[in-house]
């Protein structure tokens, strides 16, 4: 699952309400963390505070896996985090493209190799072009798990029919594939993902994890059941922009959700007080505590 970073109206790590979220999580089946993702709000969380963060949730994890997010603007913070992840005993590092700018594959095969090479841990591939403008093509990532340790590829975005061909590339490769949509997360596997990386699990992980076993047991009945609610609270809270959608579903639940990262204008929070309102219900007619 993607984990929430609540921080405070500095910008710094709310222990707190982190380590409660956390516990919770732990209880409702969580099969492992990626740490300081889009959910997370990376962009929005200095380097000083992402590096305190890892050191403070390592202890937290209930030894499940973990692979933490290493995305930043500059190749010294990536290799900053990829380290200290390392030192700290995390399992795992993610990467996005390098965003704004763009890329040809071959930069990108070179930016991949030479980040893995100054970590050393295994790592995902974060594909997600349509928020950093760069998209990783298959050849690609065939290149890069020819030189280093690709354990995996992590598919965001619209571009639902890729999972397929990159679930093949990793048969071939030896590397497993993570989907970021959970309301397709049934589909996702029938086409060789071997899980997803959900967002939305802060807030029902109950429902992903069912979703989740109904799909690899081939339940139909369970995956309609469990997919109709994800869709209705997608459909409920996505009045709001991402990740405050999130934040308004969490907060709906009584989860730690920390100060908004940046301004919302009162318009944004008049939606946001009604999408709490509207969550708050849906969680009573499911009867989730």
């Amino acid at each position: 699952m993607a984990l929430w970073t609540p921080t405070d109206a500095s910008g710094r790590l709310d222990e707190t309400g982190l380590r409660a979220n956390l516990v919770f999580l732990r209880d409702k089946g969580i099969a492992g963390w990626m740490l300081l993702g889009s959910t997370g709000e990376f962009l929005r969380v200095d380097l000083e505070e992402r590096l305190r963060f890892l050191e403070f949730v390592k202890p937290l994890t209930g030894g499940l896996p973990a692979m933490v997010n290493v995305s930043d603007a500059r190749l010294p913070g990536i290799v900053a985090l990829g380290r200290r992840a390392g030192q700290l005993g995390f399992d795992s590092i993610s990467l996005l493209p390098p965003w704004f700018f763009p890329q040809t594959q071959a930069d990108l095969a070179e930016f991949y190799v030479r980040c893995a090479e100054a970590i050393g841990l295994p790592m995902f591939l974060y594909n997600f072009p349509e928020r950093t403008g760069n998209r990783i093509d298959l050849p690609t990532i065939a290149a890069v798990a020819d030189r280093v340790q690709v354990v995996g590829v992590k598919q965001s975005g619209a571009e639902f029919d890729y999972h397929r061909d990159l679930a093949a590339l990793g048969r071939e490769k030896g590397f497993v594939l993570l989907s970021g949509g959970e309301p397709r997360l049934a589909e996702a596997m029938a086409l060789g993902a071997t899980g997803c990386v959900s967002g939305m699990a802060n807030v029902v992980p109950e429902l992903i994890v069912a979703l989740y076993q109904a799909a690899r047991r081939g339940d139909r009945q369970a995956i309609e059941e469990n997919t109709a609610r994800v869709v209705e609270l997608a459909n409920a809270i996505n009045r709001l922009q991402f990740p405050v959608n999130v934040a308004a579903a969490m907060e709906a639940r009584g989860l730690a959700v920390g100060e908004p990262k940046l301004p919302l204008s009162p318009a944004t929070v008049l939606v946001y007080q009604e999408t709490v309102a509207e969550a708050r219900r849906l969680y009573r007619a499911w009867k989730l505590n």
